[in-house]
């Protein structure tokens, strides 16, 4: 099946990557890295282990520091901000362990994900009751539809722990989806999970997009890959080696020798 989103009409640069690099004892895991991304585009990141994908999401969403290096989102640098600062900016990850909540509803993790909650300022809880619950509703009717859009309504109200991992990994991304994010940043989003819910989980990936959302995907699946983006870049080294369409960048040599053969 052919999944690839359309770029939204007059693409506008949302984030610049320039000159990223980072040592880890001696070990370049970056080494320079650039990518550059347009709004409502989808991005396929492939390479072999350690050649610095999971570094460069780290990077970008601050959990680690760059040695050196440009990062920008919307215009506004972001190496030297926290990562909830990053995240205000319109950055979301997943990450290949799952950080949901284990012991609350898959619904309940995604309404945690909305921003500016009534309900997180205690005032509100006594000299607002009525709207504060109100807003209250108006998220859990936003969540529900992020859990139709996923294929997973019946599983809204189940506890986390009860999901499979391809149903939990559909749940990290409604997170990412919930917290109104501009950028995503996804993991190996179908790795180790069941064919249905890969199937899903791209078609729930192409929608975002045409909402002026872009994605950034890290996946050693490379038919997925194909499927929902329209460029790929392959990275080894802690370097951008090849990027342009998928057709041409998995028929490049330095990826054949690389990583195909």
């Amino acid at each position: 099946m052919h999944l690839v989103a359309k770029s939204i009409e007059g693409t506008i640069m949302l984030a610049d990557f320039r000159g990223l690099s980072k040592h880890f004892n001696g070990v370049l895991a970056l080494d320079g890295f650039s990518l550059s991304i347009e709004r409502g585009e989808i991005v396929g990141l492939f390479g072999p282990n350690g050649s610095g994908k999971t570094t460069f999401f780290n990077v970008v969403s601050g959990l680690l520091a760059a040695d050196q290096g440009r990062a920008v989102i919307k215009g506004t640098p972001i190496l030297r901000l926290k990562p909830f600062q990053i995240a205000q900016l319109g950055i979301s990850r997943t990450f290949q362990n799952l950080r949901l909540i284990r012991q609350l509803t898959a619904l309940e993790n995604v309404m945690l994900c909305f921003s500016g909650q009534s309900g997180e300022e205690l005032s509100n809880l006594f000299l607002r009751p009525r709207a504060t619950r109100n807003h209250e509703e108006e998220n859990r009717v936003r969540a529900l539809e992020l859990f139709e859009r996923a294929g997973l309504r019946e599983k809204a109200n189940a506890s986390v722990h009860s999901l499979s991992y391809g149903q939990q990994k559909l749940v990290s991304v409604l997170c990412c989806m919930a917290m109104d994010a501009e950028l995503l940043l996804l993991d190996e989003p179908v790795a180790g999970i069941a064919p249905e819910l890969k199937e899903r989980m791209l078609s729930l990936i192409v929608t975002l997009p045409p909402e002026g959302t872009s994605v950034i995907i890290v996946e050693h699946n490379l038919d997925a890959l194909a499927q929902v983006s329209g460029r790929l870049v392959f990275m080894n080294g802690g370097r951008n080696i090849c990027d342009g369409l998928p057709t041409d960048v998995l028929q490049d040599p330095s990826v054949i020798e690389a990583y195909l053969e």
